[in-house]
């Protein structure tokens, strides 16, 4: 990415709300713009999978509720989810084009793969915006966050933690799904804060984000390195952050050496606060939908958006370059911060944290 997000932020939606103010730059495709269109439109929002809980329990709806605003309600979302399938994606996408829907929003569960629809939706003059993931071929913008900067929070805090112990400590990463783009700028910015500091004794990656893999590799690593050696556990994602915790205690552990996430799943966020998971980064889904939201109905109705500097990028894929991108920002999430970001910005509510398996870990931390 040519321009980096120099800090990581709480992304609360209040603080940070965005506004059309200009000109967002024209199509990043080989192909013409989309004809204007009036408030009846329709946005196809293809997902990966569902065991990414945000997925389901925040995007789809937060989008949703966006079209629906920005088109007097008369712009509706038909949405497919993939259910972590390459070839069922495939298909949804080529159903949207061929029910002639005047947008695609997709999060490609196989970046490369992907290529070839985002392709045929160009053909059929119906733009194609990447969202969350960076997708191949002609599309018109990308929505996300800056991954680099995701990989780099992680290992700053795995850093921050270890302290004195860090340059001794042995450390097990818990990769991504390497067809997912995203993986490898989760492992390079991590890295980039990781090695030389660090023993980074086994690395894993897991196919489509898969927490019953991550949960073997976990057990392979444990077997291999010796439970009580292992110093800390990046995991690039809350799920598979989960399934490591399950294989650290169902192997004995006693007291958890720090583990990271990403995505704030409820789930996560409860681990934090009974101190079985360290921290996990906290991405506002609620700037990302919206503003993917907004740039698809802009996009079909012809109108230009200029977005805050602070979220204005270009970006290149291995199929394109200088791709119109907005990136929104992240924060490390820990036990002393939960009321400053997903209680404030509306994610979950204390009851919904501390429920009564947790309500004496919450009170230990103030939250109640």
């Amino acid at each position: 990415m040519r321009h980096r997000l120099a800090i990581a932020l709480t992304a609360s939606a209040s603080a940070l709300s965005l506004t059309a103010c200009g000109a967002f730059g024209g199509d990043a495709g080989d192909s013409s713009a989309a004809p204007e269109k009036d408030d009846a439109i329709t946005v196809g929002l293809l997902l990966p999978d569902r065991d990414t809980a945000r997925f389901e329990k925040f995007d789809y709806p937060l989008i949703k509720k966006e079209i629906a605003s920005l088109t007097n309600g008369r712009g509706k979302v038909v949405y497919a989810n993939a259910e972590a399938s390459v070839a069922r994606q495939s298909r949804q996408f080529q159903q949207m084009i061929d029910d002639r829907v005047d947008v695609v929003l997709v999060d490609a569960l196989d970046a490369k793969a992907v290529a070839s629809d985002v392709r045929k939706a160009k053909d059929a003059g119906i733009p194609v915006i990447a969202y969350d993931r960076l997708a191949q071929g002609p599309i018109d913008a990308y929505v996300s966050h800056d991954n680099e900067l995701v990989g780099e929070v992680q290992a700053r805090s795995l850093l921050d933690e270890l302290g004195g112990r860090a340059s001794a400590g042995k450390v097990v990463m818990m990769n991504g799904d390497p067809a997912d783009p995203n993986t490898a700028l989760f492992k390079a910015g991590a890295l980039s804060e990781l090695q030389g500091k660090v023993n980074i004794v086994r690395q894993y990656d897991t196919a489509k984000w898969s927490p019953a893999i991550a949960k073997a590799n976990m057990k392979k690593a444990i077997e291999a390195v010796g439970l009580n050696d292992i110093a800390a556990v990046y995991s690039a994602n809350d799920g598979m952050a989960g399934a490591a915790i399950e294989a650290l205690e169902e192997a004995g552990a006693t007291e958890m050496p720090p583990v990271t996430g990403q995505d704030a799943n409820l789930d996560a966020v409860q681990r934090i606060v009974a101190g079985r998971q360290f921290m996990t980064v906290y991405k506002s889904f609620l700037l990302e939908a919206t503003n993917a939201a907004k740039i698809a109905v802009a996009k079909v109705q012809g109108r230009s958006i200029e977005f805050d500097a602070l979220t204005r990028d270009r970006v290149d894929s291995p199929t394109q370059k200088d791709i119109p991108a907005m990136l929104v920002p992240v924060v490390a999430l820990t036990k002393d911060n939960i009321e400053a970001t997903v209680i404030k910005d509306g994610v979950y509510t204390v009851k919904e944290i501390c429920t009564t398996r947790y309500a004496a870990a919450c009170a230990a931390i103030g939250l109640d």
